[in-house]
C-alpha cells in the first residue's frame, strides 16, 4: 500500500506484520508500557469517535501539550488525523501568554495535555478563548476530565468515513515556530507535505524494523515528528522518554541500548563535555592514553584513506577508548541524527571517528523539515555540513538581493514539502515566496554556500542566518553565527553569542562551561571559589583570550572579536524566574532577549 494520508503509515506497519511493542514510555513505578500497534489504532479510533460525540468536527482545530513525549500523543495525533481535525501541537515551556496567542488564532476548541502545571497554564488561557471548548489530561488529575473519559464506539462508522474523504492536500497541521523575535507564525502544512519528506527520507535511516528507537525532542516540533511517521513506516519500537533519564548506568540509552535516535547538538556537546571531564579526572598513564586516542579525532573525515600506522593507531584507541564511549550508549547505536541548530565540526569529527556516525540535515518547520541531509549508507556525509539535497527538492543559492561573499546567497527551495502557508498571515506568506524561473520558491532566510565533496556530489554549507547579519558602523556585514560555532568549539566555552550591529568592532558574550573551568582552573593551580570570581581571575580572562585569538586567525580582520566578557550564567529554553528564556525551544539563541538582559555587559565593552 502506498500511503497518501499520514494515518496511512501505521495501517501499513499493520499490513506488513503488527507490532507488539511499537510506542512505550516509563510509567510512574520507572517500569515500561507499551502499546502494541493494534492497540494505537484501537485506541486512536475510539477517542476519534469520542471526539465526534464531543463536537469536534472535520477541519476544526485541536492542541496537543505534553511534557515528555509519549504514546497517548500518538494516539491522539491520529485520532484528530482519522476525523480529519487539524492538530495544533504547542511547546510546554511557553507562557500562558502565548498559549492565548496561538489557540486564539488557531481557534483551538479542544486541548490535550500532559502532566505538570500544563492544565493551569492552558486553562488560565481559556478564560479568554470562548473558541476553546474543553481541555483533557491524559494523566488522572483529580475531578480534571481524564482521556479515556472520551473514548467511544458510538461513531465508528462515521470515523471510517471521514478518514476515507482526508485528501493528500488537505491540511494536517499547523505548527507554531518558536520564534526568535516577535510573536510565533503558524506553519501550515498539509498530509502531502510531510508525508514527501518522510517518503524521501525512510531509506536514508541506518534501522530496520524491529530495531530500537530512542525518542526526546518535542513531537511538537517538525523535525521530530516527521521522524515519528518514518519510523512508523519502518516499524520499529519506539521508547519515548525525556532528556533528564538519558545518560548513566541506569539511564535509557544504556538500559534500552537504542540503535538509533535523533538530537540537537546542544545535547551533543554536553555529552562531549561529561566525556572530556571524565578523561580530566584519569591521572598517569591512563589520562595520556585518553587524550592521544581523542588527538586522533581531529584530523577525521568520512571516508578518508589511512596508512597501516594510522589504523592500527586507530584500532588500538577503539578498543580501548572508543569502544567504551559506545558501550556509554548501549552499545548498538549506528547513527544520530542532529538538526534545528548548527552542530560544531569538533563534535561530529569526534563522535563519527569514535563509530557513533552523526548525519547532519538542514531544513525549516515550513519544510516538513528536510531540505538536505548527510547520508549514512553511500558515504555522503561531509562534516561540516549540512549534507546533499533531498531528491524531491530544487535547492538554489539566490544572490539576486543583497551583499554576499563568493558563493553565497540566500538559500532558497521549491517542492512537494513547503508549506501552504502562514494561518492567518496573507502579508508574511508573501513575503517568503518569490518567482524565479516561473517555479514558486520558498526563501529560508538562511545564507548558504554549495561546496563539493571528494565523490564530486554538492553539500550545503550554512554560513549564517541573512536575518542574523551585523552591519558594523563601517557598513562592514559579519555572520556571527561561524564565529560562534568556533567559540563553542572550545572546551571552556559552553555558550557564545557575537555582537556588534551598527557598533565600530565585533565583541562577544562568553558562557563558560562550569565543570570543564573548575577542572582547568584547579590543574592550573589557581583554586576554586566559585564562578562569580572565577570569571573575574585575570589567569582565566587571560586563556579565554588565548582562545578568542585562536578563533580569530579564521576570520577577516572587521570578522574578528575585539573584546569579550565572561558571564557566570546560562542560557535556557525554560526559565523559571518569571523571565523570558535566552533560547527557544529548538535551542536557537534569541538575539534580543539576550542583548536586553546583557545591555549594561554590552554597553561596557564598548564605553571606551
Amino acid at each position: 500500500m502506498q500511503p497518501t494520508r499520514l494515518f496511512d503509515y501505521i495501517a501499513k506497519q499493520f499490513d506488513e506484520g503488527p507490532l507488539s511493542r511499537f510506542v512505550g514510555s516509563r510509567t510512574e513505578s520507572g517500569d515500561w508500557k507499551f502499546y502494541s500497534t493494534g492497540d494505537v489504532i484501537s485506541l486512536s479510533r475510539k477517542l476519534a469517535s469520542g471526539m465526534l460525540e464531543s463536537g469536534i468536527q472535520p477541519g476544526d482545530k485541536v492542541g496537543l501539550v505534553v511534557y515528555k513525549n509519549r504514546p497517548e500523543w500518538v494516539i491522539a495525533d491520529l485520532a484528530i488525523q482519522y476525523i480529519g481535525a487539524i492538530g495544533v501541537p504547542m511547546y510546554p515551556t511557553i507562557s500562558a501568554r502565548e498559549y492565548e496567542y496561538i489557540m486564539r488564532e488557531a481557534e483551538v476548541k479542544l486541548c490535550f495535555v500532559g502532566m505538570g502545571d500544563l492544565y493551569e497554564k492552558v486553562s488560565s488561557a481559556q478564560a479568554n478563548l470562548p473558541m476553546l471548548q474543553q481541555i483533557v489530561c491524559f494523566d488522572r488529575q483529580g475531578g480534571r476530565p481524564y482521556w479515556e473519559d472520551l473514548f467511544s464506539e458510538t461513531h465508528l462508522e462515521r470515523v471510517e468515513e471521514y478518514s476515507q474523504k482526508v485528501q493528500t492536500g488537505d491540511l494536517a497541521t499547523i505548527i507554531y515556530t518558536s520564534g526568535t523575535t516577535g510573536n510565533p507564525k503558524g506553519v501550515m502544512l498539509t498530509h502531502g507535505n510531510i508525508l514527501s519528506v518522510v517518503e524521501s527520507c525512510s531509506h536514508l535511516l541506518p534501522v530496520v524494523r524491529g530495531e530500537k528507537i530512542l525518542s526526546f525532542l518535542p513531537l511538537c516540533h517538525i523535525f521530530e515528528r516527521a521522524v515519528l511517521y518514518v519510523y512508523t513506516s519502518i516499524g520499529t519500537e519506539i521508547y519515548f522518554t525525556g532528556t533528564d533519564n538519558l545518560g548513566g548506568d541506569t539511564g535509557d540509552l544504556a538500559t534500552v541500548k537504542p540503535h538509533y535516535f535523533t538530537t540537537v547538538p546542544r545535547l551533543l556537546e554536553k555529552v562531549y563535555e561529561k566525556i572530556y571531564n571524565k578523561g580530566l579526572q584519569l591521572t598517569g598513564a591512563k589520562k595520556k592514553l585518553f587524550f592521544w586516542a581523542l588527538s586522533l579525532t581531529d584530523d577525521f573525515e568520512h571516508g578518508k584513506t589511512y596508512g597501516f600506522s594510522d589504523r592500527m593507531k586507530r584500532q588500538i584507541a577503539d578498543k580501548l577508548i572508543f569502544s567504551k564511549w559506545r558501550a556509554a550508549l548501549g552499545g548498538n547505536v549506528k547513527a544520530i541524527a542532529t538538526g534545528a541548530a548548527a552542530c560544531p565540526a569538533k563534535i561530529a569529527r569526534v563522535f563519527s571517528a569514535a563509530g557513533i556516525i552523526i548525519t547532519e540535515g538542514y531544513g525549516l518547520t515550513e519544510t516538513s523539515p528536510v531540505l538536505t541531509l548527510n547520508h549514512y549508507f553511500d558515504g555522503s556525509n561531509k562534516i561540516g555540513t549540512v549534507g546533499v539535497t533531498l531528491d524531491i527538492v530544487d535547492l538554489r543559492i539566490d544572490r539576486s538581493e543583497g551583499e554576499y561573499n563568493d558563493g553565497e546567497g540566500e538559500i532558497i527551495a521549491a517542492g512537494p514539502n513547503i508549506m501552504q502557508g502562514y494561518y492567518k498571515q496573507p502579508e508574511m506568506t508573501a513575503e517568503v515566496f518569490k518567482e524565479v524561473d516561473g517555479k514558486t520558491f520558498f526563501r529560508t532566510g538562511d545564507i548558504g554556500t554549495f561546496v563539493t565533496g571528494p565523490n564530486g556530489k554538492k553539500y550545503l554549507k550554512i554560513t549564517d542566518r541573512k536575518k542574523e547579519l551585523l552591519k558594523t558602523s563601517g557598513g562592514k556585514y559579519v555572520a556571527p553565527a561561524p564565529i560562534e560555532g568556533l567559540l563553542k568549539e572550545e572546551f571552556l566555552i559552553e555558550q557564545a553569542m557575537v555582537v556588534g550591529d551598527q557598533r565600530k568592532f565585533v565583541s562577544a558574550i562568553l558562557i563558560p562551561a562550569p565543570d570543564a573551568l573548575r577542572a582547568w582552573c584547579e590543574e592550573n593551580g589557581l583554586g576554586w571559589s566559585s564562578l562569580d570570581d572565577m570569571v573575574h581571575h585575570p589567569e582565566v580572562i587571560k586563556h579565554y583570550q588565548s582562545l578568542v585569538d585562536q578563533v580569530n586567525t579564521h576570520f577577516g580582520h572587521f570578522e574578528q572579536i575585539k573584546k569579550f566578557v565572561i558571564l557566570p550564567t546560562s542560557w535556557e529554553a525554560t526559565r523559571y524566574d518569571n523571565t523570558e528564556s535566552e533560547l527557544t525551544p529548538t535551542m536557537k539563541l534569541k538575539r534580543r532577549v539576550i542583548e536586553q538582559k546583557c545591555s549594561a555587559e554590552i554597553d561596557a565593552l564598548y564605553a571606551s
